[in-house]
């Protein structure tokens, strides 16, 4: 009785880590590595260690340092962050981007940077549900404070910051170890 106990737990045992393996295979099927700015975007690393490899991102990287962001962005989280290409940043009126870089305006730089923050894991999908539910826009706050709004336009999901102007990710779902990057093409401003 005893030996048929022992053949039955580890039989359990055995089911048990096979089951939990299919499960890991399929949460990893879910957490993709993606190509972004020629450098792959591993899953397993957070958000600064991701973006640092990025060749599209070195000014929102600069952008990040010079306000102090570093450590907050490789914390636990989760964040989901709204992140602007280098073209994007260059969009911006001439002279921009380097005021901005100067210490006496890291007050404004962490204020936009936090901007394009949400607390919280959001990928697309969970985006696109709240749009559909909330009739076709929907509202987020920021990390920074200010308000966002979401909404689909043909298969395209944009963004309009508190001036009105628009931003469309161009790649969703960059999945980190501590939340989820967009990419997108704009600069958002509060």
């Amino acid at each position: 009785m005893k030996t048929k106990l022992n053949f039955m737990a580890l039989s359990l045992l055995v089911m048990g880590v096979l089951c939990s393996g299919n499960v890991l295979a399929q949460h990893a099927d879910k957490m993709k590595t993606v190509m972004v700015g020629g450098a792959p975007m591993y899953p397993t690393k957070n958000i600064v260690e991701n973006a640092v490899n990025s060749k599209d991102h070195t000014t929102l990287v600069a952008a990040v340092k010079a306000a102090g962001l570093v450590e907050t962005l490789s914390s636990k989280g989760p964040f989901t962050v709204l992140a602007p290409t280098n073209e994007a940043f260059n969009l911006l009126p001439k002279g921009t981007v380097d005021n901005l870089l100067k210490p006496e305006n890291k007050k404004m730089l962490t204020q936009i940077l936090t901007y394009h923050v949400l607390a919280g894991n959001f990928n697309a999908a969970t985006i696109l549900k709240t749009v559909k539910e909330k009739g076709g826009k929907a509202h987020m706050v920021t990390v920074e404070g200010g308000m966002l709004t979401f909404w689909m336009k043909g298969k395209d999901l944009y963004i309009r910051d508190a001036k009105g102007k628009d931003a469309k990710v161009t790649i969703a779902d960059v999945q980190q170890s501590n939340g989820v990057i967009h990419v997108i093409d704009h600069v958002l401003m509060p």
